[in-house]
């Protein structure tokens, strides 16, 4: 079987960046469910599931989570930016991510599917994950353009960096408002 890439070929920089950044989203997104299903004992679900409610109550009990999510995030982003290994970064922590939402689910006593299904189904998940996929596409475009000795792109990288924070901080507001209302 032979990769029609005439796709790639055929299109614009800019484009490419919307394929290279849909093309990343769908393998963050296969990385987090993996991590969803790896299998755990009760005992490491459970460690996982008291620290982050644990780190929640904390912040909550002080007024700051949404700052803290943001800032959380933020971090993560861009760490994700960071050249040649922001995806690999990007990619572990998504792993890491999903591993969390198999213990949540495990110690809710539902399964890791719905718990992933339901999160799809949230603002939250779509802004981060667009913030994540975007951050790892310019991290590999930002690296080609780099070894190019195309220093230009540090400009796009600076937009597209504050458009992620700008995700990331409505994402932060919108999962601070729906850990209120659901807990």
């Amino acid at each position: 079987m032979k990769l029609d890439l005439t796709f790639w070929k055929n299109a614009s920089s800019k484009r490419r960046r919307i394929y290279l950044t849909l093309i990343v989203f769908v393998i963050a997104l296969v990385i987090t469910v993996i991590g969803s299903f790896m299998p755990m004992s009760s005992q490491e679900a459970s460690s996982i599931y008291n620290g982050l409610n644990q780190t929640i109550n904390t912040h909550k009990v002080n007024g700051g989570l949404t700052e803290y999510i943001f800032l959380n995030n933020l971090t993560i982003c861009l760490a994700m930016f960071v050249p040649i290994i922001g995806p690999i970064i990007g990619f572990t922590v998504l792993f890491d991510t999903g591993v969390a939402l198999g213990a949540i689910a495990s110690q809710q006593g539902y399964p890791a599917a719905l718990g992933l299904i339901i999160l799809a189904i949230t603002p939250v998940f779509w802004l981060e994950f667009a913030s994540y996929s975007t951050a790892m596409a310019a991290s590999i475009w930002l690296s080609r353009r780099l070894i190019q000795g195309r220093w230009h792109e540090l400009k796009n990288t600076a937009i597209l960096i504050a458009i992620c924070a700008a995700l990331l901080i409505v994402g932060a507001v919108i999962e601070v408002w729906l850990i209120t209302v659901f807990g």
